[in-house]
């Protein structure tokens, strides 16, 4: 088993179609099987089945094909990193994101490090919650962003960032005789919440806001996306929450936005970095944070 074999097995997985896979990877079909068939007796273990409309993934292709994802970016990474030292570049700093962190702190955040150390330089990625985590684990990231602590032994969880829980609403919505909106009255109309399985932190801390009322929620829609959210609100399907961090003051004239009357409706993002990582460019990443966090809304766009 080599590189070149999970390469060739991870596109087949992911096309579940040998033809495809084998344009995918510019090359003919015949030696792409051959090389799946190889791999399977490297692993004495069959991992494709061969259907009348293509293959489908075994429970050992299943896990081979997580392995093998995982092996591959590690491997992206230590060919990034090599060619840009033997280039005399100074190692960037590995930032992935999840949850959809406030972009008013992430411009701040970013604004700041370009400011005060432009010697390092930063590289985002944007990934679910649990990538993330085993990201950190696999020195695939030097850093994390999310709205979630991850609650993990071997990752450290720092909060830099508390900013309150605010209702979107379409213009003309009877709640906004409000000037601050109880929570009850939020869970009587429908709702537009974001995904729990792609947004897992901002979810999480959703659900646990909506417990606190007896009443279930009626939810019109799950996004995946902030600016999907908004658009729908406006159109009136339903009201939305979000942040003062994400949404600030609102300028789109079809939404309006209004803080939540409960002390407790905050939204935490949490800054997380494997236990054992304590390098000088990683503290000075995690203090500048720490000062973004200390901002109040309306100046966290300056650096």
């Amino acid at each position: 088993m080599n590189m070149r074999h999970l390469r060739c097995f991870v596109a087949v997985a992911e096309e579940l179609h040998f033809g495809r896979a084998a344009r995918r990877l510019h090359m003919e079909q015949s030696p792409l099987s051959r090389t799946i068939r190889k791999l399977e007796e490297d692993l004495g273990t069959t991992l494709l089945v061969r259907t009348p409309r293509g293959v489908r993934l075994t429970s050992s292709g299943q896990v081979l094909l997580e392995d093998a994802r995982r092996l591959l970016r590690v491997c992206d990474q230590v060919r990034r990193r090599t060619r840009a030292a033997s280039e005399g570049q100074q190692p960037s700093l590995r930032v992935a994101l999840a949850d959809g962190v406030a972009p008013m702190r992430l411009s701040a955040l970013l604004a700041l490090c370009r400011s005060e150390a432009p010697e390092v330089g930063i590289r985002l990625f944007e990934v679910p919650l649990s990538h993330l985590l085993a990201g950190l684990r696999d020195d695939l990231y030097d850093v994390g962003l999310a709205v979630a602590d991850g609650n993990e032994p071997d990752i450290v969880s720092l909060p830099v960032w508390r900013d309150p829980l605010v209702v979107a609403l379409p213009t003309r919505h009877p709640l906004l005789a409000y000037q601050r909106i109880p929570l009850e009255e939020v869970m009587n109309h429908p709702l537009v919440l974001c995904h729990p399985q792609v947004c897992e932190g901002c979810g999480r801390r959703l659900e646990e806001l909506l417990r606190m009322v007896e009443t279930r929620p009626a939810v019109a829609d799950y996004v995946t996306t902030h600016d999907l959210m908004v658009a729908l609100v406006a159109a009136g399907y339903g009201i939305g929450f979000s942040s003062a961090a994400h949404l600030g003051p609102c300028r789109r004239s079809d939404v309006v936005v209004r803080p939540l009357a409960c002390p407790m409706a905050l939204l935490t993002t949490y800054l997380l970095h494997p236990a054992q990582k304590a390098e000088e460019r990683l503290s000075g990443f995690i203090e500048r944070a720490s000062r973004v966090g200390e901002l109040p809304i309306e100046a966290a766009s300056l650096p």
